[in-house]
């Protein structure tokens, strides 16, 4: 969420930014500066009236001492007035502060000078290509290797639940695990910290990380309940900073987690959906951080050298690319996305974003810390993907395929985790 008083000193520049997602953010922005002052007016008439409000009050009992009764009371019935006018005034405050979250909410985050101007995917940019892609005569993609190995069986999942709930087997369920116990013992190393979050959130969490309002017709609702199942890690752990106060020598705070994650794909049937290629339910493993402002930028490139490492480690083509404005994720500020390629489908699969919030996420959480002068600041806030498994177990299912048709390589790095260097 955009902060009040960055929209009061920057509206120009905000605009001019935001033209890069392209959008014309000028009215909205002008309505937000508009009810601002009128509630900022609001509090120094509500400011006034209680200042007269003790004033009465105090009247009230020195008239009271003077004998005066008739005057006192008359005193009494004004202060009583003054008082039923501040409960109207104290309302039309609230209200006003209300519409202005209103629409602070459905504003996006202001894109990072470093995002270039786009308005798909098809005008990310890319950075960089890495890895050597297999060559590979008779390639089967990997829902026919799945099948083929007995590794995976989406029609069981159709049965128990439904498309996009597969059911890991055998080899297939221990390469799942392995590589989810991978990329934690890697997060580990790297300084951060594991938990175990929960995989129901309440509503205000959703509304931390920037998941509600925008993203509600994505999220699996329990109504009974109102919770909502986690679409990724990043909004429990994120959400473990709400509300807290945090002092600048604790950063950078580190945080990983491995989920199932949940997600409805409305609108995505029929793109992609063979396969492993789009589910309902998928494991990730997530990496957060909370750091000084100072230091985010530089943190983000660290923590995409970091997810590069994981996919130099399991030899993996892939490549980096940079999400124009049209691209960015609502919440996001400065976005790489790595997508990995897949030798029998033939195209680049995305099996990671990493992104810099910047105060975004932090404004909603209350997320502050105490500068070492003694100042109340908003922290920043960065996640990626450190990886979500369905692409990545569809990749080395393809990539990792003898030529022979007679088995599936596991890579150097898995078998430790594994307990076995073939599928066959």
């Amino acid at each position: 969420m955009l902060e009040l008083q960055r929209i009061r000193a920057e509206k120009k520049e905000i605009v001019e930014r935001m033209k890069v997602r392209n959008m014309d953010t000028q009215s909205i922005l002008d309505l937000i500066e508009e009810l601002d002052s009128e509630k900022r007016a609001t509090q120094v008439e509500l400011d006034n009236k209680q200042a007269d409000l003790n004033k009465m009050s105090q009247s009230v009992g020195a008239l009271f001492k003077e004998g005066k009764k008739e005057e006192a009371n008359e005193m009494r019935s004004k202060a009583s007035a003054m008082s039923d006018e501040i409960k109207g005034v104290k309302a039309k405050f609230a209200k006003l502060g209300d519409k202005i979250t209103e629409q602070l909410f459905h504003l996006p985050n202001v894109p990072n000078t470093n995002v270039p101007n786009g308005k798909s995917d098809q005008e990310n940019q890319l950075i960089s290509e890495h890895g050597t892609r297999p060559q590979l005569s008779n390639a089967l993609p990997h829902w026919e290797l799945a099948k083929k190995f007995d590794l995976i069986d989406f029609e069981l999942g159709v049965k128990l639940t439904g498309a996009g709930f597969p059911v890991y087997r055998g080899k297939g369920a221990i390469l799942q695990r392995a590589l989810i116990n991978f990329f934690l013992s890697e997060a580990i190393k790297e300084g951060y910290e594991e938990v175990i979050p929960p995989i129901l959130v309440n509503e205000a969490s959703g509304y931390g990380t920037g998941q509600l309002p925008d993203k509600e017709g994505q999220m699996y609702h329990v109504g009974a309940d109102d919770l909502y199942l986690i679409p990724t890690a990043e909004v429990p752990v994120t959400n473990i900073l709400r509300n807290t106060i945090v002092k600048e020598s604790q950063f950078p705070i580190k945080m990983t987690a491995y989920t199932p994650c949940f997600r409805r794909e409305a609108g995505s049937y029929g793109k992609d959906v063979r396969g492993l290629n789009r589910l309902h339910q998928f494991d990730k493993v997530e990496i957060v951080q909370a750091v000084h402002p100072n230091n985010s930028e530089k943190t983000l490139q660290e923590m995409v050298s970091y997810v590069q490492s994981l996919l130099n480690k399991l030899g993996l083509e892939h490549r980096i690319v940079r999400l124009c404005g049209g691209d960015l994720g609502f919440a996001a500020a400065h976005t790489f996305d790595f997508e990995v390629y897949s030798a029998a489908q033939e195209k680049w699969l995305e099996v990671s974003s990493v992104s810099n919030f910047e105060t975004f996420q932090s404004n909603r959480l209350k997320l502050r810390f105490k500068s070492d002068e003694g100042k109340t600041m908003l922290a920043h806030t960065l996640n990626g993907s450190a990886l979500a498994l369905p692409r990545i177990v569809a990749s080395i299912l393809e990539n990792f395929q003898l030529d022979s048709g007679e088995g599936i390589k596991i890579p150097e790095v898995l078998v430790p985790f594994t307990g076995f260097d073939k599928i066959d």
